[in-house]
């Protein structure tokens, strides 16, 4: 479980990103963090992500204070896939996993190479292995992002924005092909996508402002947003 215990994150001017926020994602779920561009969802990934430490509070990944971690042991447990993919353009979709592989863990490239092609058998992807980032659609480039990130068997796994980039259709595979993965390991989806979000996550947040405005099943966080239900900042920790 990840818990993030009374956070807050300010910027170098002193202006709160995020504050007093109190919330957990239980191991074994896809969950969601939700709301506009500006709400908070992005600095709350990257503290997530330990790429900014917050002003107060704590992330607890199963106990443990994130920031506790080293370094390599934090980025096998928890994988990020950014907006922007970073897939090296100079390197097939087999050399990506093989490098993340090797750098990640230290493993032989022989191995590398072995555990990187059964990942992308296992995610129904191995007919592309041999392509360059160019020469793959988007929703081809999110998968083959996911599927290095999975390939060092995080527990968790945070997505930023993975719709950004797909058209409609492109998404709702892309949202199905999700589905089918979720057993690979525990999914954390920031998105502004409330459709896209329903179709791949149990529960979820909804931020705005920097504050949790509301934390339940995704459907119950739709339908308030959509019915323009007045939603109060919640700051209690989750029970």
């Amino acid at each position: 479980m990840i818990e993030i215990r009374d956070l807050t994150f300010r910027y170098g001017d002193g202006t709160a990103a995020l504050t007093d926020v109190n919330v957990s994602f239980p191991s074994g779920e896809a969950q969601a963090i939700l709301g506009e561009s500006g709400s908070g969802k992005t600095t709350l990934l990257m503290c997530l992500g330990r790429f900014l430490r917050p002003a107060e509070g704590q992330i607890l990944m199963d106990g443990r204070d994130i920031f506790s971690f080293d370094e390599r042991e934090f980025r096998r447990r928890l994988g990020i896939v950014f907006q922007k993919l970073y897939l090296f353009p100079h390197l097939t979709v087999l050399q990506n996993l093989e490098l993340a592989l090797v750098h990640v863990t230290g493993e032989g490239r022989a191995a590398a190479r072995r555990r990187s092609r059964e990942m992308l058998q296992r995610l129904g992807i191995s007919e592309i292995e041999d392509s360059y980032p160019a020469q793959i659609s988007g929703g081809q480039a999110q998968r083959v992002a996911i599927a290095r990130g999975l390939v060092l068997r995080p527990e968790y796994m945070l997505l930023d924005e993975p719709t950004s980039a797909l058209d409609a259709n492109t998404t709702d595979e892309f949202a199905a092909w999700l589905r089918e993965i979720r057993d690979q390991t525990s999914f954390i989806v920031v998105t502004h996508d409330l459709l896209f979000a329903d179709k791949v996550a149990s529960h979820g947040v909804y931020l705005s402002g920097g504050q949790v405005l509301s934390r339940d099943e995704v459907g119950k966080i739709i339908r308030h947003v959509r019915a323009g239900q007045v939603l109060e900042p919640t700051t209690g920790k989750d029970e």
